[in-house]
């Protein structure tokens, strides 16, 4: 069967998008937990850390829409940007937070099989939000990643139970953000590129970030004058961060959240080589038994995904061709009438 030119090149762009999603995300984590560690740089301040990459981001994005006119802004109402982008900033301001916080206490590799659940996040939300439709078989296959992640937490050299449940509460939100994302994105008619996604999100989560900012981290900081902001290393920390958004905003407009789960396992096990390789983070055999039957539950939750894809687009193309042959019957069935009436009148 040969496949069209157009089908090879959708196909090639979205192997593109994740290739760069998955570099920037790798660079990202890594970076980040280097700034965050107690024993690399030193610099225990996630929120202050998120609020940077924000206030990056909102300036950049601001410029290329307002200053450069690079990209045209949405017409957007206060009531849709309060009721639709103002929960979305929320969910990616807390979502930052707590994977960010995380990184203080859990090794990088751990960190990436905990994140095997967010297939388990994005259903359950998707079914809560009538996304998704309830199936005992998905589910099922939810509870096995589940039992997987379990099992890995169980191997882990140095578990901290409160590291756990900050990552485990960022994967809700985020998972619970990509699912209105989608919603915000598709059922509402607005199309958002990536310039303009974070031009009205970023500056909701800085908003939104101060106030856990001026209670939690503000005192430490002002009481520590020793500190100075090193701008190489935060200012390309803000970069990769802004690219980052870029591509997340990308992959998810372009292809799906499905795709983008999948990507994300192809970086997780990179991370883990990384992370085990080069940081030396300690990865017991227990702990890659549980990940390989997380790996293995969201393998084939995403390969049953797929095939529910494909039977739906095969649907709708049955269909087209249905209504197509009935408007052509009718066209005929028309022609003939109108024949038949002028030889009656004649």
């Amino acid at each position: 069967m040969a496949v069209s030119d157009g089908v090879v090149k959708k196909i090639v762009l979205s192997y593109t998008y994740v290739a760069i999603w998955i570099f920037l995300s790798f660079t990202v984590i890594v970076y980040n937990k280097y700034i965050l560690d107690r024993k690399m740089y030193n610099w225990p301040y996630p929120i202050s850390l998120t609020m940077i990459h924000m206030a990056f981001c909102s300036s950049l994005a601001y410029i290329l829409v307002r200053v450069l006119k690079l990209v045209e802004p949405v017409s957007m109402s206060r009531d849709l940007y309060l009721r639709s982008v103002v929960p979305i900033g929320a969910l990616y301001s807390l979502s930052l937070w707590f994977s960010n916080s995380a990184y203080i206490y859990l090794s990088v590799s751990f960190i990436q099989m905990l994140k095997a659940l967010m297939p388990v996040a994005v259903y359950s939300i998707g079914v809560l939000f009538k996304k998704e439709g309830f199936k005992n078989e998905t589910m099922a296959n939810m509870l096995s990643i589940s039992f997987g992640v379990a099992i890995a937490a169980y191997g882990e050299a140095k578990f901290d139970a409160w590291g756990v449940s900050l990552q485990l509460m960022a994967v809700a939100f985020e998972a619970t953000r990509l699912v209105l994302i989608q919603i915000l994105l598709n059922s509402k008619g607005i199309s958002l590129n990536p310039i303009t996604s974070l031009y009205y999100i970023a500056p909701c989560c800085l908003v939104f970030l101060s106030i856990p900012w001026l209670i939690m981290e503000y005192p430490s900081l002002r009481d520590n004058s020793s500190f100075h902001l090193d701008f190489v290393i935060f200012g390309t920390n803000s970069f990769c961060a802004f690219a980052l958004n870029l591509a997340v905003f990308l992959l998810v407009g372009k292809t799906s959240a499905l795709t983008m789960n999948v990507a994300g396992v192809v970086k997780d096990w990179l991370l883990i080589a990384f992370s085990w390789s080069v940081i030396k983070d300690t990865v017991t055999p227990v702990n890659l038994i549980g990940y390989g039957l997380a790996f293995l539950g969201v393998a084939y939750y995403n390969h049953s995904k797929l095939q529910a894809l494909k039977a739906s687009e095969a649907q709708k193309k049955a269909q087209q061709a249905d209504e197509e042959a009935g408007r052509l019957l009718e066209e005929r069935d028309g022609d003939g009438g109108n024949g038949r009436k002028s030889d009656n009148q004649s």
